[in-house]
């Protein structure tokens, strides 16, 4: 039988009826929005139907794009599974694998990890991107999340990679002009280096305190990002108080750069692998996950959050 459709051709389908674009699939997939034409064109000509009305501006699925598209899913699901099966047989999982995390994480922690999960299981083909917010796994076709953060969806899976806090730190410069905070209320008053975290509202710091209660802290100041790194650079520039994980900031703390302040205070943040239900018996899935949790055992020893006394500062 000649016009059966290729497994790969319909993997492009639904990229780009998830996208809703040749231009998104296209970057998403790491190839040209020709390619991803073409390989639709083809696809509509082996099945004999029209799966996509285009426009100059936008592209939407038809009826029968409909039907294909929920067809696609389980035949994709079950070669996955199927792929999946032998892997675990084999102890070699193979595929895709489309790993998601944060700017500054992700660059520092997560991709270093990835590339010796790569050297470990070479027949592995691994999509990692960072984003500055929390995507929808199901819908972004995304296999892995690592997060950082405790507010997770009950619907999804979490498997803890490690323990992390964000802390409250300055640099001393910063605390020597501007006088060390006592108090979150004296911390209110002060210049804060505001960001957009993936698990947060932007200009609102939930800490928990001594008291084992959360307190809510509106903070504000003259710079604010949505790039952890860049506010870490402003946090050592002396230009404000960071809330920032302490994966993030322990060295500069040991080396003297940064001071941790209000000790007291701090906001969950622990490190996370989150996928959804359907991935639960996936072997590729299950291998990455205890594979991260022994590489961040063994490569990150000493992150672990440990209580910390301010370095003594004055105006």
């Amino acid at each position: 039988m000649n016009n059966l459709p290729i497994l790969s051709d319909l993997r492009v389908f639904i990229i780009v009826a998830r996208r809703a674009g040749f231009a998104a699939a296209a970057e998403e997939m790491g190839v040209s929005p020709a390619f991803i034409s073409k390989r639709i064109a083809l696809l509509e000509s082996t099945l004999n139907v029209t799966l996509l009305h285009r426009t100059t501006r936008r592209v939407t699925i038809t009826e029968d794009g409909e039907r294909i598209y929920e067809w696609a899913q389980r035949i994709l699901h079950d070669v996955d599974q199927m792929m999946d099966e032998l892997s675990d047989i084999r102890q070699d999982p193979q595929g895709t694998l489309r790993v998601v995390s944060s700017f500054g994480f992700g660059r520092r922690f997560v991709a270093p990890a990835l590339s010796a999960l790569s050297r470990e299981y070479p027949n592995l083909e691994i999509r990692f991107d960072v984003q500055d917010k929390i995507v929808d796994l199901v819908n972004e076709g995304v296999d892995l999340d690592i997060r950082v953060g405790d507010d997770i969806d009950p619907n999804l899976i979490a498997r803890k990679l490690g323990a992390n806090q964000r802390i409250l730190c300055a640099a001393p410069a910063f605390l020597h002009r501007e006088g060390v905070p006592r108090s979150l209320a004296e911390l209110s008053g002060m210049p804060c280096l505001v960001i957009k975290e993936r698990d947060h509202p932007f200009g609102v710091w939930t800490l928990q305190g001594p008291d084992a209660r959360e307190h809510s802290l509106k903070v504000t100041g003259a710079l604010a990002s949505n790039h952890g790194e860049v506010v870490h650079q402003w946090c050592l520039d002396g230009m404000g108080v960071a809330l920032r994980s302490w994966w993030d900031v322990k060295d500069n703390i040991a080396a003297g750069k940064l001071v941790h302040i209000l000790p007291d205070y701090y906001q969950p943040a622990n490190i996370w692998a989150v996928y959804v239900t359907r991935l639960a018996m996936s072997a590729r899935v299950r291998v990455t996950v205890e594979f991260l949790r022994h590489y961040f055992a063994t490569h990150y020893q000493g992150y672990e959050p440990r209580p910390r006394h301010p370095v003594a500062a004055g105006k």
